[in-house]
Formats: C-alpha cells, sequence, structure tokens
C-alpha cells in the first residue's frame, strides 16, 4: 500500500513537471499535437500507479520521451510555417464578409447549428452581424463583427482615456510582495504607512494592491482567519 502511494506521488510530480514544461494553455487552447501527447501521457502515469507489478520507469521513461517530442515539435513551429501547417493545421474562414462558407463548414464538419452555438457563446445572437467567423486551430471560433454591430470604443468618440498600466499586489494574506514593491519603486517603510492609514499591520491585512492610477486599496482579515 505504501509503495503504491510513494509511486503515485513520484508520478503526480513528474507529471506536473511536464505540463509546466509544455506551457500554460488551457485545455480548450491545445493544438492538435499537444491534445494527443496530453492524452498519451495521462495513459502512460495510469499504468505504473495501478499495476504495481509494472516498474515505475516503464512509464516514467515514456513521459519524459513525449515531452522531448513536444519540445521538438513547438521548436519546429517555430521555425517553420510548412511544418506548423501540418502539425497545427491552418484556421478556415466560416463566414466570410456576412456570408456562410458551406463548403468551409462540410470541410471541417460543422453544422450551421453548432456555428450559432459558438457565436452565442460570444454573446452574438444573429447570424446578419457577422462580417467574419474564423474557425482557428485549437477549435476556437474568433468573430469580427459588422462594423454597424460592434460595441463602441473610446477612440470612436475621440476620447483619450487615461493610461490605467497594472494592478500590483502588495500584501497576500498577510506576506508582503517585495518584489512588486520595487516594480512599482516604493519600500516595506512606505506600505506600512499606508496600511496605517486603515488601522492595521500587514500581517493582519488579507490584501492590498496598488493600480496604475496610484490608487491603494486594502482589506483585513477576518477576526477567525487572523487567528
Amino acid at each position: 500500500m505504501l509503495i503504491n502511494f510513494v509511486r503515485a506521488i513520484i508520478i503526480y510530480i513528474l507529471v506536473l513537471i511536464v505540463m509546466r514544461l509544455m506551457g500554460k494553455r488551457e485545455i480548450g487552447q491545445l493544438q492538435p499535437f499537444e491534445l494527443v501527447i496530453s492524452i498519451m501521457i495521462a495513459d502512460l502515469a495510469s499504468i505504473p500507479m495501478t499495476d504495481p507489478g509494472v516498474p515505475i520507469f516503464n512509464g516514467l521513461v515514456p513521459i519524459l520521451g513525449l515531452l522531448a517530442m513536444h519540445l521538438l515539435i513547438t521548436v519546429l513551429n517555430i521555425k517553420s510555417v510548412n511544418i506548423r501547417k501540418i502539425t497545427c493545421g491552418k484556421p478556415t474562414i466560416l463566414v466570410y464578409r456576412g456570408k456562410i462558407d458551406e463548403e468551409a463548414l462540410r470541410k471541417e464538419r460543422f453544422t450551421v447549428s453548432e456555428l450559432q452555438e459558438r457565436l452565442r457563446g460570444k454573446e452574438i445572437f444573429n447570424l446578419g452581424d457577422v462580417e467574419f467567423a474564423i474557425l482557428e486551430t485549437n477549435g476556437e471560433v474568433s468573430v469580427i463583427q459588422k462594423p454597424n454591430k460592434r460595441n463602441t470604443i473610446p477612440e470612436d468618440f475621440n476620447i483619450m482615456p487615461e493610461y490605467e498600466g497594472l494592478p500590483y499586489d502588495l500584501v497576500v494574506d498577510g506576506k508582503i510582495m517585495y518584489e512588486n514593491l520595487t516594480k512599482i519603486g516604493k519600500n516595506e517603510r512606505w506600505l506600512k504607512n499606508q496600511i496605517d492609514k486603515f488601522k492595521t499591520t500587514p500581517e493582519n491585512v488579507l490584501i492590498a494592491t496598488m493600480d496604475g492610477k496610484g490608487n491603494f486599496f486594502c482589506q483585513e482579515k477576518s477576526k477567525k482567519e487572523r487567528k
């Protein structure tokens, strides 16, 4: 029992490392070759975990081999457009200038109902509002609406919004984020002075942030969480 427990932990750690090295894509954003490798890794990892008679290296070595294959394909994709077309495919235009391309739908085995479903997922409920709809290589559908149906933006009214920048977490669960303090050109003393205004200390802060405009936000932990 203990051996199975340890084997499962070792395989879990290895698979976690492999998946981290593969990148940060969500499952729905995986390219075909990435999805295949992910499925194979899951299958290979399950064998030594469920069968104590199988040496653990029988599962670890193939997983590392798949990682090497993934890294190789990724490098080749970066260097060659033609290889990228083979491993990832290329986007397909499903709606062109407001008209559905029936041939493209058949080629991609896409139904009109499925297209409408994807559009609703983008909060577009009328096919007549679509200028272009593109089926990306990861299965997502990108949509460009007709000019008169697009949401207005400040540029349409010749308005230039103020620069907002990035918000930074300065304290998380009582721990000071010194790296973020350095990025905004502040120090611990300044931070404590800001937190003092909320009549608390960094140790008792749940979250403290500062946005690109310099607005400081601070929330204390509940009394129950402080204990």
